[in-house]
């Protein structure tokens, strides 16, 4: 009978096994039977072909729906055609660390401009002992120059070396959040009427978020029992980042778009929104993992049975890309960025480890769905770009004289080469799609960026590889032999001035 701790180590393996499985058996194949790899890579980029035509489906349906809802002038709306919605609270955390005030300042001015009625908006400051005194001059500032603009200005300082959690954002929203409580019951506020708001630090809002926000909440049938997820566009400081940042950053910004559209499988992702009573209920973040983002959401899941959901928000906001002083360092923040958001494996052995304690009480078809997504995501984010540029290709290269005189040998790099043609139709739409997206162009840069910026997607076969598959089974890798990984704080610097 295996102890708990053993059990829960075994989940822990799984999926860094199934990765390195996929890659062993896969060479091993190519030598031993190149004909069944030769059979497995057709099939396989079938399967992905579905998968980009279903990505761009979504993308396109995201994309109308995105725009719709940016022409929408939701204060407006939302004052003219609901009268529930002045019982409602705002706060908004913003978690700090080592970050400058022209940083801080930019997030915190569209909050301000997002401001339906300044007597509803809370906003917290969240730091960290560790960097006290940049707490202490960033909450300064902020009480200085924006204190007109809400209800109140909160600060919340997080202890360091607290017991039973790692140094990280979850931990400093989970000391931040039990404060809140503290202010809200002080204050006698219910916190069904609380819209909690988790943002980046960097994070810059769209000026309509807060009302749409508000009036989703105000519209939904049960609005404690979801989340509300809006696009997380990473292009704040687009211009003056390296290429491979760039595409990067699209691919990310448009993965969160397509996700948008499926709301049967959308999970929070960054900056989001939630009833603070989902918040109590949940126990808080989580102060011991590092993506504490989407783990919020499975743990309201698992509180509600299954009774939870994310409501998609077609706004935009803005965030940095981790770019730094040089090109090398912008490049390693961006791995160890990707590693951090791939280190989201580690809610497969949660909901495998949860879902068992929960026996009956949880519906099996969605302890099925759940798991698939989270371990199908990972597993196809390690693996994906390997199998379509090099282990695809690997049993032809290898194939002996036998095999290359077979029909299948023959036929198959056509096969290959018109399902990655097909493919290719992902790659266009995401190339057409980014521009609208981008900010206005800095005076100083030139009109033939727009071409270099068309032209930077033909590194994307190298990003996939390098900048995203190698990150992510160096995370599941990692989580497979023990080695937990800890918070790594993403720089995010900009040309001065910007």
């Amino acid at each position: 009978m295996l102890s708990d701790y053993h059990r829960y180590r075994l989940y822990e393996i799984l999926p860094g096994l199934s990765v390195w499985l996929t890659l062993i058996l896969s060479i091993f194949l190519s030598f031993v039977r190149p004909l069944w790899m030769i059979y497995f890579i057709i099939v396989f980029d079938i399967y992905w072909v579905l998968k980009v035509v279903n990505f761009c489906f979504y993308l396109m349906v995201a994309w109308v729906r995105f725009r719709r809802v940016r022409r929408v002038d939701w204060k407006s709306k939302l004052k003219s055609e609901l009268n529930n919605w002045q019982n409602k609270k705002q706060v908004v955390f913003l978690t700090l660390y080592d970050e400058t005030w022209g940083v801080v300042k930019t997030g915190i001015e569209s909050i301000a401009k997002a401001v339906y009625d300044k007597n509803k908006f809370v906003i917290v400051i969240a730091g960290e002992q560790r960097k006290k005194a940049n707490y202490e001059m960033i909450l300064k500032k902020v009480k200085e120059n924006f204190s007109d603009y809400f209800l109140d200005v909160v600060g919340t300082l997080h202890p360091d070396n607290l017991e039973g959690e790692i140094p990280g954002k979850g931990s400093n929203l989970n000391w931040s959040e039990r404060e809140m409580k503290k202010y809200f019951d002080s204050h006698g506020w219910n916190y069904r009427e609380v819209i909690a708001t988790i943002f980046d630090i960097d994070t810059v809002c769209h000026s309509e978020y807060f009302a749409y926000l508000a009036y989703l909440y105000c519209t939904h049938p049960r609005p404690t029992r979801s989340s509300y997820q809006p696009v997380a566009v990473y292009n704040n400081n687009i211009w003056e980042s390296p290429a491979l940042l760039r595409i990067m950053a699209f691919g990310t910004t448009f993965w969160t778009m397509t996700s948008s559209a499926r709301q049967d499988a959308l999970v929070t992702f960054s900056s989001h929104s939630m009833s603070f009573q989902a918040i109590v209920d949940a126990n808080y973040h989580d102060k011991r993992i590092v993506s504490e983002d989407s783990r919020i959401f499975y743990q309201c899941l698992l509180f509600y049975n299954g009774d939870y959901e994310v409501t998609p928000m077609y706004l935009p906001v803005s965030m940095d890309t981790v770019r730094d002083d040089s090109w090398w360092q912008s490049i390693k923040n961006l791995y160890k960025q990707q590693r951090r958001w791939a280190w989201g494996t580690e809610h497969v052995p949660f909901l495998l480890y949860e879902f068992h304690k929960k026996g009956k009480t949880f519906p099996l078809w969605k302890k099925i769905k759940w798991v698939f997504i989270e371990w199908e995501g990972k597993w196809s984010w390690c693996m994906v770009a390997l199998i379509i540029t090099i282990l695809g290709r690997l049993p032809m290269w290898v194939a002996p004289e036998s095999v290359r005189q077979s029909a299948l040998y023959f036929n198959a790099p056509y096969i290959l080469q018109n399902l990655m043609t097909l493919s290719m139709m992902g790659l266009f739409l995401s190339a057409i799609f980014s521009f609208p997206l981008l900010p206005r162009r800095p005076n100083n840069v030139q009109h033939y960026k727009y071409v270099i910026l068309l032209l930077q997607w033909g590194l994307l076969p190298l990003t996939m590889i390098f900048i995203s598959a190698i990150p992510a089974i160096d995370a599941v890798t990692h989580l497979m032999l023990g080695k937990y990984l800890g918070f790594n704080v993403s720089i995010k610097k900009r040309v001065e001035g910007k």
